[in-house]
């Protein structure tokens, strides 16, 4: 039986140029994984919901109030908590079709680059969406069936944002790191 080539690295053991997180990596890894199961626990309380929803709906004409609201609001929040796991992780989608071959110091190069603009791009996203997050609750938008005030489901989309753009700086500097001295990088 074959293998995933991360399987086979994650069972191998650490060889003397195995960049592991630090202490910081390490507390950035357990919020991100914390967050994540966080995430994870929201969207199966979802599915719980819409199939009460949708048994109601056609059982006894009983939907759950809202129930779509309730899904947008929730779903937003819990898509946002998974970034930085998955980044920390190297569980992002990445097309390797043109780097197969390069040298690792080229690959781990590249890397840091990729690192760097989720980085950036998660600091912009949880800038944006705090700022949309405070003009919502002073314009007082509600959801227009349950009248959930819309700012709440907003600002919870931001630490998952703020773990996303740490995630992506830390990552692009152990992968510089790991560009100088070669090695590979493993959390």
């Amino acid at each position: 039986m074959h293998t995933h080539p991360a399987d086979d690295a994650a069972a191998a053991p650490p060889g003397p140029h195995t960049h592991r997180f630090g202490p910081f990596g390490r507390a950035l890894h357990a919020a991100s994984k914390a967050l994540a199961a966080l995430g994870g626990l929201a969207f199966v309380a979802l599915v719980a919901m819409s199939l009460i929803s949708i048994v109601g709906r056609k059982l006894a004409a009983m939907p759950v109030p809202g129930d779509m609201e309730v899904l947008m609001m929730v779903a937003a929040a819990a898509s946002a908590a998974f970034f930085a796991f998955c980044h920390l992780e190297g569980g992002d989608v990445k097309v390797d079709f043109f780097t197969a071959h390069a040298r690792p110091g080229v690959v781990h190069g590249l890397d840091a680059l990729g690192s760097l603009l989720v980085g950036l791009f998660g600091a912009l996203i949880a800038w944006r969406t705090g700022v949309g997050a405070a003009a919502l609750r002073e314009a007082g938008e509600t959801s227009a069936i349950l009248g959930w005030p819309v700012w709440v489901a907003q600002a919870a989309m931001v630490p998952g944002f703020v773990l996303m753009a740490a995630a992506g700086l830390y990552m692009c500097g152990l992968h510089l790191r790991a560009a100088r001295s070669g090695g590979e990088v493993r959390p």
